[in-house]
Parts: C-alpha cells; structure tokens; sequence
C-alpha cells in the first residue's frame, strides 16, 4: 500500500495535541501495535515513518492553526520513560530506499521544529521524564531547551555506534558539537557508551540544559515553559488545514494546483505547479501544501521514476501578482506561508532525484515559481525565435526580489547565490533585470538556464537529456547531485543532510551493520556481531 502523509489530532495514534492558551503540549505516548509495516512493535516510545509523519502534522498545525502559541512542550505520557528512538526491528528489516527515506523525513521533521522555534516565535521545550535513547534524544536535541528529571535513572544516549554498528540518524552527531557546542572528547565519550549520562554528567557536559527532581519536575517543566515563551502575536487568528483535494492513479496524482503525469518506461515524472486562478486568493498556502504532499508520497512511494521533469503553467502576472504580496505584507500568516514554501523547496532540495525544468510555451516560472527552475540541475527554455528584446512566443523567465535570498537553502544562500558561487559579482548584475521578463536567448545570456533550444530540436533533445541520465547509476547521480547543489558554507543543515546521511547510507549498505551477522540483524538476540575489521 502507498504510505500517505495525512494526519489530523483526530486520528493520532501516537501523540496528544493540548493547547492551553500559549502553551501547546505534545505528548508521546505511542501505541504499540500500531506500526506502519507489520513485523514489529513500537516498544518504549519507539517511533517509525507513521509517528513521525503524525508529529509533523502536529507540527505545521501549531504555526497555522495556532499561532497564539508561544512554547510547545514535547514530553512522555508514559511514565519512566521519554522514548527509545527509532524502532530497531523496522531498521532492520527495511529496505535500504526505506531507511533513507525514513532518516531523510524525520530529518526534516525535526529542522521544521527548529524553524518554527527561529521564526514562528513556538520555543520547543523537551521535557524529558525518563530514559532518552537514541533517536529520541535526537528529538529532544531539536528543541530549544532540554529539561531532564534528575531521578538517579533517567539517562540520555546515543548507543547507535556501540549496539547497531550504524550512525544516529537524525543529525545527533551534529547537534552535539554544532548546535550545543558539546566538547569533541566528550562528544566521542558519549557516543560510544551505550548506557547514556545521568543528570549531573549531562548537564556538565552541555547534553541537557536543565534538572528537576521527580516531586518537582512538573512545576519546573511550567515555569521554564514561561519562562521561554516570546512575546505575544497581537491579534494572530490561526486559519485551519483542512484536508487535501488528491486523486490518486496508477497513472500519477492530481490536486488543484499540482499535478503529476508518470512514465514508468522513461523512469520520469512531469510535475506541473499552475499558476493561480482569478479566484484563488489562498493560492500560494494551498499550492505549497500540495506541492509538499506530492514530493513526500514520490519520495517514498515511487523510488524508481529517477527523473523528475519540472514544469509550469498558467499566467505569469498572476504569480507575481501573489509574489508582491508575499514580499509586501507584514502579517503572521503571510510569514507563515513564506517559510512553509522555503522548506517545501528545501525538501526540494534534497531529494535523491534528477530534477529538470522545462521552460515551454504557457509556463509561468516566475518569482516564487522560478525558484522551481533554480532548484533543478539542468534547465532547458524553448526558444521560438524571439530575440533578446522582442518577440518571445510568450517563454519567459522572470526574476524578483524574492529570488535574491527570500526562500533560502540549506545552506543559507539564495539558490541564485548557489548557482553563482564563483561569481558573486553576477548577483549585482542579475538585479538589474528584476522584474522583467527575460526572453530564452537573454536567460541563456545571463546564465539561468542550461541551454536554449528551437522549436525543431526540443522534443529529440529531451529525449536524449532523460535518456542520457536513465543509463547513468541512480547512486552515482545522487552523490553526484547532493554535491553540485550546495555550495559555499556548511551550516548544521547541510551537515545533517550531506555529511552525516552519506555516511550513514554507505554504513547501512556495509555488512557490519546490515548483514546477516551485522549489528542490526543480531541486535536483540543475545549474539554479538560479527564485525569486518579493516577500516576502508
């Protein structure tokens, strides 16, 4: 069966949405029986892919539904214990496009949690009322301050490297030494005992930021919630997500403002963003939430369509007409609704496909939209005869200010900043053609698009792009891909995404971890690993 990504309060399975007033608590408490896949229990708060798609529900629901909210408390309803991480029979039973999808998704699940603590004004507060393991420790290392009972058993841990023989998959390596500034000695210690660090050690060695005995953790959990609460949005009324418009086929998905057409034999689906109607004033919140749904259920649920073919279509005026109010209006929803498409293009961003924009008659990449094109490896613009100032045949690409840093990456640059990291002096030049709409032979003259090709060559030459890239490994496309498309600084994002998941995929493929005698397989069974000495 397909994995779908909708979720509402109404049907969790595994967490608890209270809000009261300014405070907002989310509370695991997971049922066991309950998993996605059959073949295992959700023990000890264990979470998989359909817990985790629950908590990012939870998520984007606070920054929209409830804006009034100020601290979000992530916290246990199970006594002794906060959670035990990601659950260790679904790893190793999975295949391997599984497990990256699922470390990929809880990833950015948790880099949404730190968003909104960075822009929506929602501080999350981890409090931790029992032993904290694994990837549950990376849940409460994505929140702003950790709380930890000081009860002489409740430890926090990240016993992968020593049990599993993999890596924490959730960017917890990363968070310790970059987030929370934990020292590398120390940071190494850690990570290689399995039994975790009690109170006192943790908060010395800066893997918790607080303790509270057990008759005064409650107290201590409200007081430092308010105390963390940041002012106030004055008069924020939250707008509901309501579900989602889909038709689902063999043959690709459909929603009001996204659709999908797939070509099984090619390898290829043609994702096409419309622009916006006369009428549809919630455009711009309503196409990113489709856009979003789409690029998670392909992600998971079409690993072999390898390339995906980026197109628009519709008015380009009324795209930019949408784009000055995103850039001109100073209102919560409006901020809300500019984050939510900057990391639907950062999900973007690092999915493990080949991304091609195809710039044709009818298409409407423009500001928002263009950042479409941008994130592609390769643009193609038709071009129909039309000079550098005249007729274009109505294909265009049209740049804004939005395009210069309002949705960035990973990174923290503008994917025209990416784009031009050798040449930061063509940002100045690119700024002068803001707003107006650059024809095929100009966007090709100012370095936007790959190449611009005539009406008579178009249809062959696309042949040949998706037939050249299907012949190529997937694997080397994708390491290949993940390195072209973040340059200049690291940022704990990119380290998460890049350093650590490539690790991370190699160490899931290798024996140790994922073989019949590895630690994954034998974890559980009282027989220890048989381990592959040499260092490669």
């Amino acid at each position: 069966m397909p994995v779908s990504f909708d979720a509402h309060p109404r049907t969790y399975r595994h967490w608890r949405l209270r809000i009261e007033d300014d405070l907002a608590w989310l509370v695991l408490d997971v049922d066991e029986h309950a998993g996605l896949s059959p073949g295992y229990e959700l023990k000890l708060n264990s979470y998989d892919l359909g817990v985790d798609i629950e908590l990012h529900d939870a998520v984007q629901r606070l920054r929209f539904e409830h804006p009034q909210v100020r601290t979000v408390i992530l916290t246990s309803g199970k006594p002794k214990v906060f959670c035990a991480g990601a659950n260790i029979r679904m790893l190793a039973a999975a295949e391997h496009h599984w497990k990256v999808n699922f470390c990929k998704f809880t990833n950015e699940t948790r880099n949404a949690m730190e968003d909104a603590t960075a822009h929506s004004g929602q501080t999350y507060l981890a409090a931790v009322n029992g032993p904290c393991a694994g990837g549950g420790y990376e849940l409460a290392l994505a929140c702003a301050h950790i709380l930890l009972v000081d009860d002489n058993s409740a430890t926090v841990s990240l016993p992968e490297v020593a049990l599993l023989g993999v890596l924490p998959g959730t960017g917890g390596l990363t968070r310790l030494v970059d987030k929370r500034g934990v020292r590398r000695d120390l940071a190494d210690v850690f990570a290689t005992r399995p039994d975790g660090v009690k109170g006192a050690t943790a908060l010395a060695w800066r893997l918790v930021d607080e303790l509270a005995p057990p008759r005064r953790f409650d107290d201590a959990v409200r007081h430092r919630a308010r105390a963390l609460a940041g002012p106030p949005r004055p008069g924020a009324r939250g707008v509901e997500l309501t579900p989602l418009r889909r038709t689902e086929t063999p043959d690709g998905l459909r929603y009001d403002h996204v659709t999908a057409d797939y070509d099984r034999a090619a390898g290829t689906v043609a994702v096409t963003v419309h622009a916006p109607g006369p009428d549809d004033e919630d455009w711009p919140l309503a196409m990113t939430r489709q856009l979003d749904d789409l690029i998670l259920r392909l992600r998971v649920n079409e690993p072999e369509l390898g390339t995906w073919l980026l197109r628009t279509a519709g008015d380009p005026a009324a795209v930019l007409a949408h784009d000055r109010r995103l850039r001109t209006r100073d209102d919560w929803l409006t901020s809300e609704i500019v984050h939510h498409f900057k990391r639907t293009l950062k999900r973007l961003d690092v999915t493990s496909r080949s991304l091609v924009a195809l710039i044709e008659p009818g298409s409407c990449f423009a500001g928002p939209l263009a950042e479409l094109a941008l994130a592609a490896d390769r643009q193609y613009v038709l071009d129909t005869d039309g000079d550098t100032d005249g007729d274009t045949g109505g294909v265009t690409l049209t740049l804004t200010e939005a395009n210069l840093g309002l949705f960035p990456m990973g990174n923290g640059l503008s994917r025209l900043a990416s784009r031009f990291w050798g040449d930061p002096g063509h940002l100045d030049l690119l700024a002068l053609h803001l707003d107006t709409p650059l024809a095929p032979a100009r966007a090709l003259e100012l370095g936007l698009v790959t190449d611009a090709l005539d009406d008579l060559d178009w249809d062959e030459e696309i042949r040949l792009v998706v037939e050249g890239r299907a012949a190529l490994s997937p694997d080397a496309c994708t390491g290949m891909e993940a390195n072209h498309r973040f340059a200049g600084p690291e940022t704990v994002e990119t380290k998460i995404f890049g350093r650590l998941s490539a690790w991370q995929n190699w160490i899931f493929n290798r024996p140790n971890a994922s073989g019949e005698a590895g630690a994954l397989a034998r974890y559980g069974t009282g027989r220890r690993a048989v381990l592959d000495r040499k260092r490669v």
